[in-house]
């Protein structure tokens, strides 16, 4: 948001591409393309799969219905925003004549992932401490792995087949808590202690799991892998990996 540092500090090169991980509003789509120094060859912004209205009809394709207003909340801020900012970016990009191409991630898991979400696990399990799971929760949600996420990004960049178009991240494998710790246990070694309680219990005792216990999150991922003749990376390898990573490195 400083204008005057991104003029002074950013030389006026011909960039190949942006990749903007950090735009939370439309203003900020603004700040970024009004005031970059250099011509922009290919903008890339990184949105959420949040942006989508709440549906029966699963999964979420990139043409389904968009949230109209905020949720309650401060997620449903961000997800609203997320989608003015995707809205203001293709006005913008058509103005300057700049290839755009919006990707939304479902859940990213793996490396240097700030979000606790399989770190939460991880941290129970390596700290031989019981794992909440919610009985009787039926709730599936997709995620997807940070170096697909990667890989798939610099299969982009410069690439016509994706100027102008969005695209959701999503591995096609369904996963249910159950699912979860079936995967945590063979990837960790570990005989991993549970702690069984209804979702009810979960809420009230304000347990802080990372994914949906009581309705479906999930979003058609095959745009992208068609487009890019891309394969995601199945989701017990990713977590092996991503659990090797944090056992190595969470404690030094």
């Amino acid at each position: 948001h400083d204008i005057v540092s991104i003029k002074k500090v950013i030389p006026p090169l011909n960039w190949y591409a942006v990749i903007d991980f950090c735009a939370f509003s439309p203003e900020d789509i603004k700040i970024t393309i009004g005031n970059l120094p250099g011509n922009i060859n290919h903008y890339v912004y990184f949105s959420t799969c949040s942006v989508y209205k709440s549906s029966l009809d699963l999964p979420y394709y990139e043409d389904s219905p968009k949230l109209s207003e905020p949720l309650p909340g401060p997620a449903g801020e961000y997800a609203y925003n997320k989608l003015l900012a995707e809205i203001e970016l293709s006005i913008q990009c058509r103005k300057t004549n700049i290839p755009y191409t919006i990707f939304r991630p479902a859940f990213v898991y793996g490396q240097f992932n700030y979000a606790p979400r399989e770190s939460y696990f991880f941290d129970l399990i390596l700290n031989g401490k019981s794992i909440p799971f919610p009985q009787k929760c039926l709730a599936l949600f997709q995620l997807v792995f940070v170096r697909d996420v990667a890989n798939i990004c610099i299969r982009s960049l410069g690439n016509e087949k994706v100027y102008n178009d969005c695209f959701n991240l999503s591995c096609h494998e369904l996963i249910s808590y159950e699912k979860l710790i079936n995967t945590l246990k063979i990837v960790s070694g570990i005989c991993i202690k549970v702690d069984e309680m209804d979702v009810s219990e979960v809420n009230r005792k304000n347990i802080p799991l990372p994914f949906p216990m009581e309705q479906h999150e999930l979003y058609s991922g095959l745009k992208i892998a068609d487009t890019l003749n891309y394969t995601y990376t199945p989701f017990l390898k990713g977590m092996q990996e991503a659990f090797n990573f944090y056992k190595k490195y969470s404690s030094g």
